[in-house]
């Protein structure tokens, strides 16, 4: 799949960010990263709302080799092959797509802030150490 054909499926989706990933390409609305076009086709995102939906369609999740191993990423699947001739059906699961991308990212938003917190924390004993040196100063200037 090129940009042009990705551009192309997607217009009743509306505008979307096509970005070379691996060994292919990444699509994002939104800012939000919600499909991959990938050599073995093209894979939307899902969650547990959409996943029986891809399941009903006979859809498999994404999957690679490494030497050990098969890996399964369950929160990509492919997208039904009958809806490569059909762009406003492509359009609704893009929708639904983007919506369970949007879900996953609200999920992992309050494990950013704790790590900021966290780094900040630390941060703040270095920022106080000059303050501190200031008023022991402060304190002997007076004694002297």
């Amino acid at each position: 799949m090129d940009r042009d054909f990705l551009i192309d499926l997607f217009a009743d989706f509306g505008p979307v960010t096509i970005r070379k990933m691996f060994s292919g390409f990444g699509i994002s609305a939104d800012g939000t990263n919600f499909a991959l076009a990938l050599r073995s086709g093209l894979y939307f995102r899902a969650d547990e709302q959409s996943i029986p939906q891809f399941e009903a369609e006979g859809s498999k999740p994404f999957q690679y080799q490494t030497r050990a191993k098969t890996v399964t990423v369950n929160s990509y699947w492919e997208l039904p092959a009958r809806l490569f001739d059909d762009s406003e059906e492509l359009s609704v699961w893009a929708r639904t797509a983007l919506a369970a991308a949007q879900r996953a990212a609200l999920k992992k938003r309050p494990k950013a802030r704790k790590v900021a917190v966290k780094k900040a924390a630390a941060k703040k004993p270095s920022a106080r150490k000059p303050a501190a040196k200031k008023a022991m100063k402060k304190k002997f200037a007076k004694k002297k």
